[in-house]
């Protein structure tokens, strides 16, 4: 098992470092500026290979400086700072290996493109004493802490199951390099869940999966994926997404199942249906009481995934670098986990199942 560090994105920092951007893609334009002008923290600076990227996204969140190269944003970003490096992940490294000794950075998912990559963004890390997290945000949602404390607190009793179910119809031609890459549905989608069920249960035992196309969507890898992770024979995690539901809104859905053994749990992903526009998120649960039958209540929870989350996952890089926690809790040391399971989840869609003959 994994040891976790807790959750502490709902903190304040008495403090916060200036912070470095580097990358200037749609994901720093939809929520990582939005969340670090919700929660205060100051963005020194941005860069990109394309420079008309870095200005416009500059211009439009009052980012007072951009810079030419990396080599020049580094001349200038030292001391107490933090990196955002929002780069394809087989660029991670990289970089990384740019960045001061001791540097706090954040970066964003997926920790590199297969196992061998994150392992290579681990050691980096080390080798330079870098304070390292990486941006897998889900854990961070307003509805996601709202649950973990509800289950901390033991409302729903002994947490024995988890499931994601998400059909929907996903935008893909949003991000045109995903066409390019063997790897997509698990690596850039289902990772997310991946990570959050790691968050709650720790580590499986093992993982099976089965990651498939869609006639709809041939130029893509895989767009529809189903994911059990092993947690032995009391307790089910289970993950099942479909990006091609091509037949309208009404029937589409994306939830987040906490089933304990007094109550359950049920969050609604409201930013993935209609994407990028979203529909409200719902959060809804139901506690049994003895000789009354269940009842299932709606709370009304502050924020969503997309941007607030993503305050979290900057946070804890913060807190960590001044020392208020021993690293973060997403950190490369943790989510290297992830990888592994995102690993396991392609070999054995690769090796398939038993045969019947």
């Amino acid at each position: 098992m994994t040891e976790h560090y807790p959750v502490t994105s709902n903190l304040k920092p008495e403090m916060s470092y200036p912070i470095y951007i580097i990358g200037a893609g749609g994901i720093v334009n939809d929520a990582h500026l939005p969340a670090y002008r919700l929660a205060g923290f100051e963005v020194a600076g941005i860069y990109d290979l394309n420079r008309e990227k870095a200005t416009a996204t500059a211009a439009k969140f009052g980012i007072p400086a951009v810079f030419d190269s990396l080599d020049v944003l580094l001349q200038q970003a030292t001391g107490k700072v933090v990196f955002d490096v929002a780069v394809p992940g087989s660029a991670i490294a990289g970089v990384l290996q740019q960045l001061p000794q001791g540097a706090a950075v954040l970066m964003q998912k997926p920790m590199g493109n297969d196992l061998a990559e994150a392992e290579q963004i681990v050691q980096v890390t080390r080798e330079r004493h870098q304070v390292a997290g990486v941006n897998f945000q889900l854990r961070y949602a307003p509805f996601i802490e709202e649950a973990r404390a509800m289950i901390a607190e033991g409302q729903i009793g002994q947490l024995c199951g988890m499931s994601i179910q998400v059909d929907v119809y996903t935008p893909w031609h949003l991000w045109d390099f995903l066409f390019q890459l063997p790897r997509v549905e698990i690596l850039y989608h289902s990772i997310h869940y991946v990570d959050l069920l790691r968050s709650f249960l720790g580590n499986p035992r093992s993982v099976y999966a089965k990651t498939v196309k869609h006639p709809a969507m041939q130029a893509l890898a895989s767009v529809k994926t189903n994911i059990i992770m092993d947690y032995g024979d009391w307790v089910s995690a289970n993950i099942i997404t479909n990006h091609c539901h091509i037949y309208g809104p009404e029937q589409q859905h994306a939830w987040v199942t906490f089933e304990g053994t007094k109550g359950a749990i049920k969050t609604k992903l409201g930013v993935l249906m209609d994407y990028p526009v979203g529909v409200e998120d719902a959060f809804t649960y139901c506690i049994l009481q003895e000789g009354e039958a269940p009842k299932w209540q709606q709370k009304e929870i502050a924020g969503g995934w997309f941007p607030h989350a993503f305050i979290g996952s900057m946070q804890q890089v913060m807190l960590a670098a001044m020392g208020k926690i021993e690293r973060p809790d997403n950190s490369v040391e943790d989510c290297i986990d992830t990888m592994r399971c995102v690993e396991a989840a392609y070999q054995s869609s690769q090796q398939g199942g038993v045969p019947l003959f």
